[in-house]
């Protein structure tokens, strides 16, 4: 069988590629199916891979062919804040998945801004903006106006995944766009947020419940209303640098007061009843958990910022519910290709990319790619996002 022709690259793209997928020469050879000196020899010319191993190169980095081909490397997504950092971290240390999903959120942005060019339509402008320090509760009521959000309209989501569903709708009708990953490591993220202009862009961890990915999404909605996207932990342990602690404890505040507003809650008859008691059943947490959509945990710090609760209690039940949910802690069952790729990307870019394809705009071959699915499962993603 003839070898594979010569691939006449530079072989500073090869490094700079696999440098921003975030691995070593040695895990990059394990993925191409190669020894280290075979691909360390790559990297210096000596000599240079073939085509075949080219595209093995180019899987393993996620990067198409061509761009190892350009004059000179390219730029690539700016680095996000990391709010994550503690005291004493490096920063950039991303594990090669979290770096794929930003760079994929960065692409769909652009993606998503190109499709809307194409379509001759006007992106929309985020124009919303918050500032530290202001009066939370205030803050918070101005975000439910914002997205068009109503206790009554919220008490009527029968179950998490339509709460879920129904903060994002809304959080995408204000010009954001919302994306779920499912390939990072929990521990690693959470949620992340890119402050662009226009289409600003947030992103879950689709391992998250999805009680837990709503207060994401709101904690991000925060950052972007401050104009300082970023990594995010949600943790507000008092680790970090104090710029970054306060934004966190104030995201934290915004989100749990959006989700769960201050003038209900305390009207609830259970919080009513409790009068000045402030240790809470589990019953009794699960129920108001229940009525607004959110996880047991954001129920027991809106208490404990609302003075209802000690800190003791909330540092109590927090590991309690963190116990409980590593014990049980499972993947969601498999979905069908054109529902993974609609909760992948969102019902805003999928309708995006399918008024593209009906005004041909963009060809088959394009949407498939976009959606990461078979084209057999085209009418099925315009139905479940009313498109078509």
């Amino acid at each position: 069988m003839p070898r594979s022709p010569e691939a006449l690259v530079d072989a500073s793209l090869l490094i700079w590629a696999r440098e921003s997928a975030g691995l070593s020469q040695e895990q990059a050879a394990r993925k191409v199916g190669v020894k280290k000196e075979r691909l360390e020899a790559w990297e210096k010319d000596k000599p240079k891979p073939s085509i075949a191993q080219l595209r093995k190169l180019g899987a393993a980095y996620r990067r198409p062919i061509a761009v190892f081909y350009l004059p000179e490397r390219p730029k690539d997504f700016q680095p996000l804040r990391d709010f994550r950092r503690l005291p004493g971290e490096l920063l950039g240390e991303l594990s090669s998945s979290l770096r794929f999903e930003i760079r994929e959120a960065y692409s769909r942005r652009e993606i998503a801004l190109e499709l809307l060019e194409e379509t001759a339509i006007e992106p929309q402008s985020f124009d919303a903006r918050a500032m530290l320090g202001e009066d939370p509760e205030q803050l918070a009521e101005r975000v439910r106006q914002l997205l068009e959000i109503t206790h009554e309209q919220q008490a009527k989501w029968a179950t998490p995944h339509e709460a879920l569903r129904g903060w994002r709708d809304a959080i995408e009708a204000v010009g954001v766009l919302v994306f779920q990953s499912g390939d990072v490591d929990l521990a690693e993220m959470r949620g992340f947020s890119i402050m662009e202009t226009p289409l600003p862009v947030i992103v879950v961890n689709r391992k998250d419940p999805p009680r837990a990915r709503i207060f994401t999404m709101v904690h991000e909605l925060i950052h972007i209303l401050l104009r300082k996207g970023g990594l995010c932990d949600l943790e507000d342990d008092g680790r970090r640098p104090p710029e970054e602690q306060r934004t966190e404890v104030f995201c934290n505040h915004i989100a749990g007061a959006t989700l769960v507003p201050k003038k209900h809650l305390l009207t609830e008859p259970i919080v009513i009843a409790k009068g000045k008691v402030l240790v809470w059943s589990d019953e009794e947490i699960e129920k108001l958990s229940k009525a607004y959509n959110v996880s047991r945990e954001a129920i027991v710090r809106r208490l404990l910022v609302l003075e209802r609760t000690t800190k003791d209690f909330y540092e109590q039940k927090r590991a309690q519910y963190r116990k409980e949910y590593e014990s049980r802690k499972k993947q969601e069952g498999f979905a069908p290709p054109y529902v993974e790729a609609v909760s992948s990307v969102g019902r805003s870019f999928a309708r995006l990319v399918l008024d593209a394809f009906h005004q041909e705009k963009i060809t088959a071959s394009d949407v498939s790619d976009y959606f990461s699915v078979r084209l057999k499962h085209l009418s099925s993603i315009e139905h479940l996002v009313g498109a078509g």
